[in-house]
C-alpha cells in the first residue's frame, strides 16, 4: 500500500513538473521572446534591401573620377499582388500592357514570394509622381539604388563601368547576388568589386493589409545597415590624364604614363575613348551597341589588350644584353654606311651615320649598329647553332617584362608577343633559320610585339638603371595605403647599373638634337626614343621616354597608330604630358600645340580592313593562340573583327624581315 502512495506522489510530481515547464515556455515565448511574434507578424512585415551606394574612386590628388548618384527601382512580389488598374499603372510608370504581363511572368517565375526588380532606374522626378500613389498597387514598393556618375567625363577605359549580373555571377558568387544587383564588369570597377560594392542592410517595414507602408518595425531594432563601399585612391593625375584625351582625340592610339620610382600609372590613356556616363541609366543598352559597331572599337583597352611592333624604342634592349655578355663595350664601335647586310636582306638607314658607339646609335637610330649587335648575340656559338643563343636572348629580353604579363591591377592585360626558338623551327623547319632571317628583331619589327603598358614600363627600367615595379593604378583604400608586396619589389633585370649611362646619353641626345629635337621642353632634359614602326599602311607613330633625366619622375610610352613618323606626333604629345605633369603647365607656342591637339589622324578603314591586313592578324592570332582573354562575343575590336572571341586588338607588322624601319 505504502509503495502505491509513492508511486502516485512520483507520478504527480512528474506531471506538475511538466506543466510548469510548459507555463514558463509560453511566458518566455509571449512575454520575453519576440522571435515567434516576428514569425507570427510576418505577414505584415516586409523586409526591403537596403543597397549601400559603391565607393568613389579619386584621383591622386583627391579629384572625384566617379561618384554615385540615387534613383529609385520599383519591387514587387507576385503572392501579394492584389487586382487593381493596370492601365493606370501602366501610364504612371510609361509602359505598355503586354510590358507589364511579361515583367510580372518573370517576377513569378523568380519567386512568387520573394520581391524582384519591376522597373528599374526611376529619377527622383519620375519617382515623386508615383510615390504618392503607389500604396494603390499591392504587392509593389519601392527601394533605392545608386549609380555611377563621372563629373570629369574621363578615364573610361581605366576606371572601366558596372552593369546587371548575370546568371552566371549570381552562380559564381555563392549567393553574395541577387537578379538586379549590380557588379564591375571591367576596368578598376572589375578589379576592386569587392571593397568598392559595399555590403547590403535590410529593413523591416510595417505594411497593412491594403499594402501601405505604416512605418519601421520595432522602431528599427530589427534592421541592418547598409555599409557603403570603400573609397579608392587611385595613382592617375587627372591632369594629364584630361590633357592627354584632349591630344589624342582625332587618333587612335595609347598613351601610359608611370612613376618609375612606384610603379603607380599617372597617365592611362586609351583612344577612341568615350564618355563613361554613356554607360549608366536607361540608355546604356542602346549606347553600348552603338559603342560595339564602332570600327574603331572605343571599348577596346588599348593601353593593356593592343598589340604594337615597338620599333626603334626596343633597339636598346640587345645592345644592354650585349654589354652584360662582354660581347660589345660602349665605346664599341660600327661605321654605318647607310646599309647593312643581314645575309641577303639590306637593313636601311635614315642617313649615313659614319663612326657610331652605342651612344651614337641610340642618338642617330642606327639599325646597322643594332642589327649587327643582335646578330653578335645570337652567332656567339657559330652561325649554324642559333637555337641556344637565341633562347637566351629570348630570356633576358623577357626579363624586362615582354611576352608576359606585369600584373597590373585590372582585368585582361594582354601579354604581348616574344616569339621563341620554337616559333621559327615551325615556320622555317628545324636548324634552317640563321640570325639573319630573324634580324629585324634588333628594331623592334618581325614577330615581336608589345603593349604600351610594356613600352612605358621598359621606360622605367632604363631610368631606375636596371629594375621596374609592378606597374598599379591604386594608391589606398580608404585611409589605408596599398602595401601589396608584389607592388613594392622591385624587378632586376640582369643588367649591371653602369651600362645604362652610356645608353641614356644617347636617348638624352634624341631629344637636345637629333629626331625629337622640335619636342624639347625649355628647362627640363627628358631622354627618349623615337620611332616608326611598319605596319600594314602608313606607319605607326611611336615616342618613348622618362624625365628629368636626374631623379626621373615620369616614364611615358606613346603609340599613335598609322600615323607616320614618331617624332611628327608621337614625340610631340609626349612631351606636352611631360611639362604639364612637370611644371603644371605648357609654356610652349599655343600654335603648335593646337596643332597636335587638332589633328585628325583616325585611319582610313579601307587601308585598316584590307584583306593582307586580315591575313596577318589570323596568322598572328594562331601564333599567340594561348594569349588569347576570355571570351567576349559582344565586343568586337578593331583589329580582330575576324576572330570575335579575342578581346586583344593585334596591330601587326609587315613582313618586316626584308622591310626595316627607323
Amino acid at each position: 500500500m505504502n509503495s502505491f502512495f509513492v508511486r502516485r506522489y512520483v507520478i504527480a510530481g512528474i506531471f506538475i513538473t511538466i506543466i510548469l515547464l510548459l507555463v514558463a515556455k509560453l511566458f518566455y515565448i509571449q512575454i520575453i521572446d519576440d522571435h515567434y511574434r516576428l514569425y507570427a507578424t510576418k505577414n505584415v512585415l516586409r523586409p526591403i534591401k537596403q543597397y549601400p551606394a559603391r565607393g568613389p574612386i579619386l584621383d591622386r590628388n583627391g579629384k572625384i573620377l566617379v561618384q554615385n548618384e540615387a534613383f529609385y527601382d520599383i519591387m514587387v512580389t507576385p503572392k501579394e499582388v492584389k487586382p487593381f488598374d493596370t492601365l493606370e499603372f501602366c501610364k504612371l510608370l510609361g509602359i505598355t500592357k503586354d510590358e507589364f504581363d511579361d515583367r510580372l511572368k518573370k517576377a513569378i517565375k523568380y519567386s512568387p514570394s520573394l520581391p524582384s526588380i519591376f522597373e528599374k532606374q526611376l529619377s527622383a522626378e519620375t519617382f515623386a509622381s508615383l510615390q504618392e500613389r503607389l500604396s494603390e498597387f499591392q504587392g509593389f514598393f519601392p527601394t533605392t539604388r545608386y549609380l555611377r556618375t563621372y563629373p570629369d567625363s574621363t578615364a573610361a577605359q581605366f576606371l572601366g563601368y558596372i552593369g546587371e549580373v548575370t546568371d552566371r555571377d549570381i552562380k559564381r558568387s555563392g549567393g553574395r547576388y541577387q537578379p538586379g544587383d549590380y557588379i564591375g564588369v571591367s576596368g578598376v570597377e572589375k578589379a576592386y568589386e569587392d571593397v568598392l560594392r559595399g555590403q547590403v542592410g535590410v529593413k523591416y517595414t510595417v505594411v497593412n493589409s491594403h499594402g501601405k507602408m505604416m512605418g519601421s518595425y520595432e522602431n528599427g531594432m530589427y534592421d541592418t545597415v547598409a555599409r557603403p563601399g570603400a573609397r579608392l585612391k587611385s595613382s592617375l593625375d587627372l591632369r594629364i590624364q584630361k590633357l592627354g584625351e584632349e591630344l589624342m582625340n582625332g587618333k587612335v592610339g595609347s598613351i601610359v604614363a608611370i612613376e618609375p620610382s612606384t610603379g603607380e600609372i599617372l597617365a592611362f590613356v586609351s583612344s577612341p575613348t568615350y564618355d563613361p556616363n554613356l554607360l549608366v541609366g536607361r540608355e546604356r543598352g542602346n549606347n553600348a551597341a552603338k559603342m560595339y559597331k564602332d570600327p574603331y572599337d572605343p571599348l577596346l583597352i588599348r593601353p593593356i589588350q593592343a598589340y604594337y611592333p615597338p620599333g626603334s624604342s626596343f633597339k636598346p634592349l640587345s645592345a644592354l644584353i650585349a654589354l652584360q655578355q662582354g660581347i660589345i663595350t660602349p665605346q664599341w664601335t660600327y661605321d654605318c654606311p647607310g646599309v647593312y647586310w643581314a645575309g641577303n636582306h639590306p637593313v636601311k638607314c635614315l642617313e649615313v651615320h659614319g663612326i657610331v658607339n652605342l651612344s651614337g646609335a641610340v642618338a642617330g637610330s642606327c639599325n646597322g649598329y643594332f642589327t649587327l649587335v643582335f646578330q653578335k648575340i645570337i652567332d656567339l656559338n657559330g652561325s649554324k647553332k642559333v637555337d641556344t643563343t637565341f633562347s637566351t636572348w629570348r630570356n633576358n629580353v623577357a626579363r624586362f617584362g615582354l611576352g608576359s604579363r606585369l600584373g597590373i591591377d585590372m582585368p585582361n592585360e594582354g601579354k604581348g608577343f616574344l616569339p621563341t626558338a620554337k616559333t621559327y623551327d615551325k615556320i622555317y623547319h628545324y636548324g634552317t633559320w640563321r640570325s639573319s632571317t630573324v634580324a629585324s628583331l634588333a628594331i623592334g619589327q618581325g614577330e615581336l610585339s608589345a603593349t604600351p603598358l610594356q613600352l612605358a614600363n621598359i621606360e622605367c627600367t632604363i631610368a631606375n638603371h636596371g629594375y621596374y615595379f609592378t606597374p598599379h593604378l591604386i594608391k589606398a583604400i580608404g585611409d589605408k595605403e596599398v602595401t601589396t608586396p608584389e607592388f613594392k619589389a622591385k624587378h632586376y633585370v640582369g643588367i649591371d647599373s653602369n651600362y645604362f649611362e652610356p645608353l641614356i646619353d644617347g636617348m638624352q641626345a634624341v631629344v637636345d638634337h637629333g629626331t625629337a629635337a622640335a619636342s624639347k621642353i625649355p628647362g627640363i632634359v627628358m631622354c627618349g626614343k623615337t620611332g616608326t614602326a611598319q605596319v600594314h599602311g602608313e606607319d605607326n607613330s611611336v615616342f618613348v621616354a622618362f624625365a628629368p633625366r636626374d631623379h626621373p619622375r615620369i616614364a611615358i610610352a606613346v603609340v599613335v597608330e598609322n600615323a607616320g613618323q614618331g617624332a611628327h606626333w608621337a614625340a610631340p604629345i609626349a612631351s606636352y604630358m611631360v611639362e604639364k605633369y612637370l611644371t603644371d603647365t605648357i609654356r610652349r607656342p599655343i600654335d603648335e600645340f593646337n596643332r597636335v591637339k587638332n589633328a585628325n589622324l583616325m585611319p582610313d578603314l579601307a587601308t585598316y580592313y584590307s584583306a593582307s591586313r586580315r591575313a596577318m592578324m589570323r596568322d598572328s592570332i594562331r601564333k599567340a593562340k594561348a594569349d588569347s582573354l576570355r571570351k567576349k562575343p559582344a565586343m568586337k575590336s578593331v583589329s580582330t573583327k575576324k576572330a570575335k572571341n579575342n578581346n586583344i586588338a593585334y596591330v601587326m607588322p609587315q613582313n618586316s624581315r626584308r622591310k626595316y624601319a627607323e
